[in-house]
């Protein structure tokens, strides 16, 4: 048979719940044990006699005799030891002798230990070597102070070591001790940019630029198809080429010949005659847009990138297809040559660059640092150098093996575009409208600028896709996507004074990727 369950009232089950609940909480589990002192100080005499006895004869710094005077007097450590700061002298007791020989007795003389005063150590430190003065620095730390510290008086604030200012005596510093993080470097100062001149005439976006050897005039092209060659000086328009029947993504103008290059997304590479203003050659061969295309600066040779995935590198008078550069795994957004070597590098959707090996036709190296779709790279005019832009970030690289620089951070937009001049001043255009000056060797953002949209365009058709400086290095050029064509230049009335630049010399944090 079962027993029956003794039934109780609510009130009675309600008490011991709150009974049981009580005991449960009333003691705090989580609280620490108090300290015992006498349990303490035992230990710590223990510890003592056990683990640094050996050093107990080593010489007491004044600081230390300060500390442990400031020692609890109930403090006792072990009756063979002389307390440190009683006396200038104490017993040697530690686990061996050491008399003046083999064979020789310690003597009463021979048992006692005498300190040197502060000046002759001082003087001992100027007269060792560098090397040296290290290893006694390093010794004497390890003193009978640090040990009564560690014993207790570790919540105290206690003065300077006087191993730094030996250490310094000795006209050499400890790097353990001494050691600074690096900083960054003051940036140079660059005038500041403003808008000069808005020009316009093109029916759709303004995708890419290029200016002629010569400076007089440059070379636009855009979604509304056409090729439109504008007075630099002026700003007006002298020529409009039609021959493409989609968006113009890339224009390049010879310096070894009267041609103007392009491609578009009509897959299509042309070549133009200035002097007819007329087509005279097609490259055939790439699949998918034609993204971006550049110029060998010493042979005549044209590299093209495509959103299949691929760059060409074709023969300027043959149209051969000399090379197809395979390697990304999606759209190559970016191409720019070289005359040293590598020849050619590129930047993909891929988020990689690779750079190339021109007479093989292979890749050289493959930098997958950034995390994003690297659609714009720049080379610097006189460095041996180049950056890469991207959603994540802005890197700089070191020829010839892409060997890592630093990062420029701040830009938080689509990249779509950079140029530097050799004033060291990179710009960064993007998808948002904004563009950013930066320092090029320290990597300092000195200006940033919003240029309002074209009257009569909506704010979001404010986005910038290809700026470049004019070879004077005076006027920078934007394409942008509000239909118009920004001319920037620096402004002549700024000085240092009147424009300082807002820099403290923070601690250089460069990231690895």
């Amino acid at each position: 048979m079962t027993e029956e369950v003794q039934k109780h009232s609510v009130h009675t089950l309600v008490f011991r719940s709150l009974k049981r609940t009580h005991d449960m909480f009333v003691s705090d589990h989580a609280k620490t044990i108090a300290l015992d002192e006498d349990s303490h100080k035992m230990k710590m005499g223990v510890k003592l006699k056990t683990e640094y006895a050996p050093v107990l004869h080593m010489p007491v710094l004044k600081e230390g005799r300060d500390r442990v005077s400031q020692l609890s007097v109930g403090q006792e450590l072990h009756p063979g030891y002389a307390h440190p700061g009683d006396e200038a002298e104490y017993l040697i007791t530690g686990t061996h002798a050491y008399p003046s020989g083999p064979g020789v007795a310690l003597t009463a003389d021979t048992k006692m230990h005498r300190n040197p005063s502060e000046g002759g150590v001082i003087s001992m430190a100027l007269a060792l070597p560098p090397a040296q003065v290290r290893q006694e620095a390093s010794r004497t730390a390890a003193s009978v102070a640090e040990i009564h510290r560690h014993a207790g008086g570790a919540d105290r604030v206690h003065p300077q070591s006087t191993a730094v200012s030996l250490l310094e005596g000795g006209g050499t510093r400890n790097s353990a001790l001494m050691r600074r993080a690096p900083t960054m470097p003051k940036p140079q100062w660059h005038p500041p940019w403003k808008l000069f001149r808005v020009i316009s005439g093109h029916l759709g976006w303004v995708r890419s630029i290029a200016v002629e050897p010569g400076n007089q005039w440059f070379v636009t092209g855009s979604a509304d198809r056409t090729i439109k060659i504008w007075d630099l000086a002026s700003g007006k328009l002298k020529l409009s080429l039609t021959g493409h029947i989609s968006t113009v993504r890339g224009v390049a103008v010879s310096s070894r010949s009267p041609y103007l290059f392009s491609c578009g997304e009509d897959k299509q590479v042309k070549c133009w005659d200035l002097e007819y203003n007329k087509v005279i050659r097609h490259y055939h061969g790439h699949l998918s847009a034609v993204y971006d295309l550049d110029l060998h600066p010493t042979i005549d040779v044209l590299v093209t990138c495509s959103r299949d995935a691929s760059a060409r590198v074709w023969d300027i008078r043959t149209k051969a297809n000399v090379h197809t550069l395979t390697g990304h795994t999606n759209t190559v957004a970016t191409v720019r040559c070289q005359a040293a070597e590598p020849q050619v590098i590129t930047g993909s959707h891929d988020s990689t660059i690779r750079l190339w090996d021109l007479i093989a036709g292979k890749t050289r190296a493959t930098l997958t640092n950034h995390k994003k779709s690297v659609r714009t790279l720049v080379l610097h005019p006189r460095q041996y150098t180049f950056a890469s832009g991207s959603a994540d970030n802005i890197k700089q690289w070191m020829f010839p093996d892409g060997s890592f620089i630093q990062n420029l951070s701040g830009h938080n937009a689509i990249i779509n575009t950079l140029a530097v001049n050799s004033d060291g001043v990179l710009v960064s255009g993007a998808d948002n409208g904004t563009m950013h000056m930066w320092d090029w060797r320290t990597g300092y953002n000195f200006q940033r600028i919003h240029a309002a949209v074209q009257p009569g365009s909506l704010d979001s058709e404010s986005g910038i896709f290809a700026c470049l400086f004019d070879h004077s290095e005076s006027r920078l050029i934007t394409a942008e996507a509000d239909k118009t064509i920004k001319v920037y230049k620096e402004d002549d009335t700024a000085t240092e004074e009147s424009h300082p630049i807002n820099w403290k010399p923070e601690i250089l944090k460069r990231k690895r990727f």
